[in-house]
C-alpha cells in the first residue's frame, strides 16, 4: 500500500511509518519544512494547505497530529492549541481528499480513551457514550473532523489508550522514578489506566489498515489495570519498591485540572470490537507489558 501519514516524526509515528515500510509499504510523510527526501510533502495544516495532488494514487492516509496533552501547563492558549494542532490537520486531510476523483479507500485519525471522561469503574465498550472534559471534548471534535472525509472513505477513528513503552510517552517521567525505587501510585490508585504497549499500537494500526473495521475503535490491551496495579508490576519488573504514593491534593496543586483529567481520570476500557476482529497482541496481560518495558521480552 501506499500510506501517506501526518505526524511521523512522533512518539506514535516514528515505530509506526518504520514498522509499515518493513511491511513493505510505501510511507510518505507530511512535514511542516522543506522535505528533505522524495518521501516528504511539505504541507501547512494551521492554514489548510495541502495539495490534493500528493494524495493522488495512496491507498491509506494515517493522520497522528497533536501537540503533547501533558507536556505544558493548561493555559487557555495552550488548551486551544490542543484543539487545533487536532481539528486543524484533520480538517486539512478530509478537505484534501474531497478534491480528488478516487480518494485513499481509508483515512485512519486517531483519537483517544480520554473521549470516555471519568468514568470510574464502569466498563467502557467502543459505542458507550463521551464523557465530559477538556480531553473528551477534544476527542469528539477530532472525531467529528475526521468524518468530514468523503464518502467511500473508510474511517477509523482509533481510541488510543496510554502507552507504555521503555522511554517516552506517558511513562517518560515516572519510569525514571521508579527505576530509583521513588516512585509510587498517583492518588489513590485505583482509578483505571486504559494502557496497550507501543509495539502492539503499531501492530494494531497495521491490522486497521487490513481490516474491514470503521468508526471508533478501542485501541488498548485487553487486560483491565489501575494505577495501583500498573505501578506495582512496572516496579517489580524493574526490582524496585514503589512506596512513595503522590497524593491527589498535591497533583491538583501543581498541575491544575490537567491533573484531574490526564492523571486522576479513570477508564475501564474493554477493546472488544478489535479483539473480534481477530487482533492478536504481543503482550495482553500487565506483567507481560511490564516486563517488556524494563528491558526483557
Amino acid at each position: 500500500m501506499r500510506i501517506v501519514m501526518a505526524g511521523a516524526s512522533g512518539f506514535i509515528g516514528s515505530p509506526l511509518s518504520a514498522r509499515l515500510a518493513d511491511d513493505g509499504h510505501a510511507v510518505t510523510r507530511l512535514v511542516r519544512r522543506t522535505p528533505a527526501s522524495p518521501a516528504e510533502i511539505r504541507w501547512d495544516p494551521s492554514s489548510g494547505f495541502l495539495d490534493p495532488a500528493c494524495l493522488e494514487g495512496a491507498d491509506a492516509v494515517i493522520n497522528l497530529s497533536g501537540a503533547g496533552i501533558g507536556d505544558r501547563p493548561w493555559t487557555p492558549g495552550r488548551i486551544n492549541e490542543l484543539f487545533r494542532s487536532r481539528l486543524d490537520p484533520t480538517r486539512t486531510l478530509a478537505t484534501a481528499m474531497k478534491h480528488l476523483d478516487a480518494p485513499p479507500q481509508v483515512f485512519i485519525s486517531q483519537s483517544g480513551t480520554s473521549y470516555y471522561g471519568d468514568a470510574g469503574a464502569a466498563v467502557l465498550h467502543d459505542e458507550s457514550p463521551a464523557g465530559s472534559g477538556i480531553l473528551a471534548r477534544i476527542c469528539i471534535e477530532w472525531e467529528a473532523a475526521a468524518r468530514e472525509a468523503p464518502d467511500g472513505v473508510r474511517v477509523v477513528t482509533p481510541r488510543t489508550a496510554v502507552v507504555l513503552n521503555r522511554s517516552g510517552g506517558a511513562l517518560g517521567k515516572l519510569l525514571p522514578l521508579l527505576r530509583l525505587g521513588i516512585g509510587g501510585p498517583l492518588g489513590n490508585g485505583r482509578q483505571y489506566w486504559p494502557w496497550i504497549t507501543l509495539p502492539d499500537l503499531s501492530a494494531a494500526f497495521g491490522f486497521l489498515l487490513a481490516s474491514e473495521l470503521s468508526g471508533p475503535v478501542i485501541v488498548s490491551a485487553p487486560e483491565a489495570a489501575d494505577v495501583n496495579a500498573l505501578v506495582r508490576e512496572l516496579a517489580a519488573a524493574l526490582h524496585r519498591p514503589a512506596a512513595l504514593r503522590v497524593p491527589a491534593p498535591a497533583l491538583r496543586l501543581v498541575m491544575g485540572k490537567l491533573a484531574d483529567e490526564l492523571l486522576l481520570a479513570s477508564q475501564k476500557v474493554e477493546p472488544s470490537r478489535l479483539s473480534a476482529a481477530g487482533f492478536k497482541w504481543q503482550h495482553p496481560a500487565l506483567r507481560e507489558a511490564a516486563a517488556w518495558v524494563a528491558g526483557g521480552e
